[in-house]
């Protein structure tokens, strides 16, 4: 530990299978201090006071502190929850996300209390503790209302219970609608959940930076039909609009720069911490009177949002811009993949060729035939022009605990470049994973 930030108190909340040796008179017993504790008066803040600083997941190994407000993030809190998820007060409403995430900020602390509902705190992970039907039985046992994670748990569980076997253990009774956020979530897997649970998936698109949903499916004011790999409609108060390398308005189907047209509405970070510099630079200067989200995609003639990654994720082959989140839509499609990442590496001739790393559901291997299925799936849906030749098979694939994988340090590592590894990556064991199959 830095000796700079050694802790003069420690609270440690104790095991009944494995309890801990306090070391006197550093550590205190977290059940100790409850029982002894009195009750403290709310401290009033002004609404522009900083409510907590929460850095960015670090994708590209330099965290932003972003900073949310009070005010303004209760209102866009209390209106989400009736609004995006059509949440009653004293229903049971689970973000089954680490508290220590932006959702787990906004939907496991903050919103459902302020919106009058029980929350749930879950330690687990959707497989492993003790299988991959922990979130049915979680949401059947305590009859919660909504669920809402991540499409990198869905697809874990998919990947070890690809029927869904263990759905039939819990009715669900309770449970009226998933969401699904943190990472683009791909048609594929939209349509395993909703296959199996026989409930309706949301899909919405919202940033640390932002709190909350910058585009989703309101169910609270109307339920727009979906489109399989849209985020559906900006949020009231988001006024979305895709812009092209110039800054002008992007016709419709035509990919750009996902910007939000300033003022934002409220919740959306004022500053980040100790360098408003790099707020602006960051945010607000490539395109005045936006905010750049730093993902790329679309809108289409009826107005919905197509999110097809991160802005440095759109690859150039041979002068031809293509989006390795299309290509991940194909190879996601196949009945072996589990799920997959698409990056762009370094080629002489061409610029940059596409490299495919592709996890399999379990029960199934592979001696070359599915690689083989795979090149050719992309050449026959996307075409020749993206020059798709490589897919790999890895065991599993590097992310952040908060599931958003680590495509710029996978493409770094297949250039050969020097990479940083994020405090937050959720297993380093991954990247020596993906070094081992990218050399041979």
């Amino acid at each position: 530990m830095d000796s700079r930030y050694k802790p003069d108190h420690v609270v440690v909340y104790q095991r009944a299978m494995c309890r801990a040796n306090l070391d006197n008179p550093r550590d205190a017993d977290w059940a100790a201090l409850l029982a002894e504790a009195k009750p403290a008066a709310p401290v009033p803040v002004k609404a522009t006071d900083p409510l907590y600083i929460l850095y960015t997941s670090g994708t590209t190994g330099k965290p932003k502190g972003v900073v949310r407000d009070n005010g303004g993030h209760a209102v866009a809190m209390k209106y989400s929850m009736s609004a995006i998820y059509n949440v009653k007060p004293g229903e049971v409403f689970w973000a089954a996300s680490d508290v220590g995430w932006v959702v787990g900020h906004s939907y496991i602390v903050y919103a459902p209390l302020l919106h009058g509902c029980t929350t749930v705190m879950f330690e687990g992970k959707p497989v492993g503790t003790p299988d991959a039907g922990a979130f049915w039985r979680v949401v059947d046992t305590y009859n919660v209302s909504i669920l809402f994670s991540a499409p990198t748990a869905f697809r874990a569980i998919k990947k070890q219970d690809p029927n869904g076997d263990h759905l039939a253990r819990y009715p669900m009774t309770s449970l009226r609608t998933v969401f699904m956020a943190g990472e683009r979530l791909d048609p594929p897997t939209l349509e395993w959940v909703e296959e199996k649970t026989q409930r309706p998936v949301v899909d919405h698109w919202w940033q640390t930076e932002t709190g909350w949903a910058i585009a989703g499916n309101p169910l609270g004011l109307t339920c727009f039909a979906t489109k399989p790999g849209s985020a559906t409609m900006p949020s009231p108060g988001y006024q979305v609009q895709i812009l092209d390398e110039m800054g002008e308005l992007a016709a419709p189907n035509q990919q750009g720069y996902i910007a939000v047209k300033r003022p934002l509405p409220p919740s959306c970070l004022p500053t980040v911490w100790r360098n408003h510099d790099r707020f602006e630079a960051g945010y607000l200067s490539q395109f005045p009177g936006y905010y750049v989200s730093g993902d790329g995609g679309y809108m289409d003639e009826d107005g919905y949002v197509f999110v097809m990654g991160r802005i440095d994720d759109v690859i150039n082959v041979a002068g031809h811009r293509l989006s390795t989140g299309e290509m991940e839509e194909v190879l996601g499609s196949h009945e072996a993949v589990a799920e997959c990442a698409v990056v762009g590496m370094h080629d002489e001739l061409k610029g940059q060729l596409p490299l495919g790393l592709v996890v399999l559901k379990d029960g199934f291997v592979s001696s070359g035939e599915i690689e083989r299925e795979l090149v050719q799936r992309v050449r026959d849906r996307i075409g020749a022009i993206a020059c798709f030749k490589q897919a790999v098979i890895v065991d599993k694939l590097p992310k952040t605990r908060s599931g958003k994988i680590l495509r710029r340090i996978i493409r770094q590592m297949a250039d050969g470049e020097s990479y940083q590894v994020p405090s937050t990556i959720d297993d380093p064991s991954s990247l020596e994973a993906i070094a081992s199959a990218l050399s041979s």
